[in-house]
């Protein structure tokens, strides 16, 4: 049986450098919409968390590795890391401030009130692609959700992070034996393929499980070293 809630009620607005950003409540949901289109909301988060503990367990057993996270969105994969001991320092980059703000002291931060103040959290207000591309930092893993996924972008510009240069990137900021996982609203053999073809190892998908349609996957790849 479908609930239905209603038409959403907007709570905030904002216009930013890369166009409109809108939070709304459906229901007891928590909505975000960019440019008119839905992005995600807090219904569900099992994909979100999935996103986190692949790349953990993707990892070499070393102690305490250093996360970063691409994309704060409503917070499931930020809080699910900070949740877990095992992670060191939890990097997160996230470019609209709008999103940010709306976790720090707006509707959104009963999700992520003590993610954020766990002294291992920190928050980057950047283009994760420019991030990447330009920063000097390191981690041993990169858990990346900030668009669709490799095959349905909607923000312009996002292309480029499933391109090979863009996985080149990312591995250029992976230790050696670092995990990238990468979430996806459908699975793409294409992008496994390139993964393998800029180098990475292991490269696999991993499902969630859903009774009909086409699920959300986590793809992952290790670089060597």
């Amino acid at each position: 049986m479908t609930t239905s809630y209603g038409s959403p009620i907007v709570l905030d607005r904002r216009e930013g450098p890369h166009g409109e950003v809108v939070l709304r409540r459906h229901g007891p949901l928590l909505q975000i919409i960019a440019n008119g289109c839905f992005l995600m909301d807090t219904s569900d988060g099992r994909s979100e968390r999935l996103l986190v503990d692949a790349a953990l367990a993707a990892l070499d057993g070393r102690p305490r590795p250093d996360v970063l996270i691409g994309g704060l969105g409503v917070g499931f994969s930020l809080a699910h890391a900070a949740a877990d001991p095992r992670w060191g320092r939890i990097t997160v980059v996230e470019r609209e401030r709008a999103i940010v703000g709306w976790h720090r002291d707006g509707p959104l931060s009963g999700l992520t009130a003590s993610a954020l103040a766990d002294p291992r959290t920190g928050i980057v207000e950047s283009d994760l692609i420019d991030y990447v591309n330009e920063t000097s930092a390191t981690f041993d893993a990169l858990c990346l959700d900030i668009d669709n996924g490799p095959g349905w972008t909607v923000t312009e510009g996002n292309a480029g992070l499933y391109a090979p240069a863009g996985l080149a990137s990312c591995a250029r900021v992976l230790r050696p034996g670092g995990v990238l996982a990468v979430w996806s609203a459908e699975p793409s053999p294409e992008f496994e393929g390139t993964l393998r073809n800029v180098g990475f190892q292991q490269v696999r998908t991993e499902e969630i499980p859903v009774a009909r349609g086409v699920p959300d996957v986590v793809h992952i790849g290790v670089r060597p070293g």
